[in-house]
C-alpha cells in the first residue's frame, strides 16, 4: 500500500535505496528515481509499462546543475532557462556521457528541467543526484495532479507518494528541443507557445511521433481516460447523436442543460485558460470514475493554453 506523506527524510531514504516514489511538481506528479541507478530507471519503465524508446525527463534543482547533464547548450536554450526556470519548461539537449541511454531512450539527447515546487526542490537539495520523473501514471492514462491519483494507480507497488497538494499548473511541461541552435516545439504544455516565442522568436513544431519520439509526450494517443471520449465544437449537437443515457461533459465556461448529462465539469466559469488547464486532468479523473457511457468534451479557443488543452483532449479521444 502506498504511503502518502510529506516527509522529505522518508523520501530521501527510499530514493537512496534505489526505490521509486511519487513526487509533486507544479505540472503533474512524477514517478521519480535516481538517474544513475539502473534498477531505479528500469523500475520506472516497468511500473509505467512505458516503451523503452520513450525518453524520461531529468529533474535538477538549479540551472547551475545543467552542465552536469547536458553539453553544447545553444544560446537560445540558456535564454529560455533564464526566463522560465524553475518552471514548466523542459529542454531537450545533447547529453553528457554520464547520462545512461536507459534514461534517454537510446538517444544522444536528454530532456531536463527545474521543477517549480518547493517540496520537490527541497527534496532535490537533499539528494546527491538528479531525478528521472515521468508522469506518475500507467502509460497512456490520465496524468495525476493529486497524490491520491498516484496512490490509486500504484497502490500495490509504490512505497511512497510525497504529498505536495494539488498541482498548480495541472498539465505537463512544454518541451523544446533544438535543430542547429534553433528551437523546436516537441510538446505543447503549461507554458504557452507565445511566451516562448517572446523570448526566442518563432518556434518550429513537431509534436507527434509514435515510432521514434525525440521527447516524452509525443504519442498521438495519450493522457486518456478509460471512458470513450469525444471532442467537439458543439456539445449540444453532439449530445443529440447519442442514445446513451449516462454522459459526462467537459465545458470551458457555461454549463449545458440536458437530462443525459449525469456529471458536468465546468473548467473555468470566468473564462480563464490557465485555470481551465489546471483543472483538466482532475476533471477527467472524476468523470472516469463515474461509470459513464461516454465523455463529451468541448473544444477550447485555440489560443495560448487553449492550444494545450485541445491537444490533450484530442489525444484522449478514441480513434
Amino acid at each position: 500500500m502506498s504511503i502518502v506523506s510529506n516527509s522529505i527524510p522518508k523520501a530521501v531514504a527510499l530514493l537512496n535505496k534505489d526505490e521509486i516514489i511519487g513526487i509533486p511538481t507544479e505540472t503533474v506528479y512524477g514517478l521519480a528515481g535516481n538517474i544513475y541507478s539502473v534498477k531505479a530507471i528500469q523500475n520506472i519503465f516497468a511500473m509505467k509499462q512505458r516503451p523503452s524508446f520513450n525518453p524520461l525527463i531529468v529533474h535538477i534543482k538549479s540551472v547551475n546543475d545543467l552542465s552536469e547533464i547536458a553539453r553544447d547548450i545553444p544560446e537560445k536554450a540558456l535564454l529560455l532557462a533564464a526566463a522560465f526556470w524553475p518552471g514548466p519548461l523542459t529542454l531537450v539537449l545533447k547529453k553528457q556521457p554520464c547520462i545512461s541511454d536507459l534514461v534517454t531512450g537510446g538517444k544522444d539527447t536528454v530532456a531536463v528541467r527545474v521543477p517549480n515546487h518547493t517540496l520537490t526542490l527541497a527534496l532535490l537539495d537533499q539528494l546527491a543526484y538528479p531525478l528521472a520523473a515521468p508522469s506518475a501514471n500507467p502509460f497512456g492514462c490520465i496524468s495525476p495532479t493529486m497524490a491520491a491519483h498516484v496512490a490509486r494507480y500504484f497502490e500495490e507497488v509504490l512505497p511512497m507518494v510525497l504529498d505536495g497538494g494539488a498541482c498548480h499548473r495541472g498539465i505537463e511541461s512544454t518541451i523544446i528541443g533544438f535543430e542547429n541552435g534553433e528551437p523546436v516545439l516537441y510538446r505543447l504544455g503549461s507554458l504557452a507557445t507565445e511566451d516562448i516565442e517572446a523570448i526566442v522568436g518563432s518556434v518550429k513544431m513537431i509534436t507527434h511521433d509514435d515510432l521514434a519520439p525525440a521527447a516524452p509526450g509525443m504519442f498521438s494517443r495519450h493522457y486518456a481516460p478509460l471512458t470513450t471520449t469525444f471532442l467537439t465544437t458543439d456539445v449540444k449537437e453532439k449530445l443529440k447523436t447519442f442514445p446513451y443515457q449516462k454522459i459526462g461533459v467537459i465545458v470551458f465556461q457555461k454549463g449545458i442543460d440536458d437530462p443525459k448529462i449525469v456529471q458536468q465539469e465546468i473548467l473555468s466559469s470566468t473564462g480563464n485558460l490557465a485555470e481551465a488547464a489546471s483543472q483538466l486532468y482532475a476533471a477527467l479523473h472524476r468523470l472516469d470514475n463515474c461509470h459513464l457511457d461516454c465523455i463529451i468534451a468541448e473544444r477550447f479557443p485555440d489560443v495560448g493554453l487553449g492550444k494545450t488543452i485541445n491537444d490533450r483532449l484530442k489525444r484522449a479521444t478514441k480513434k
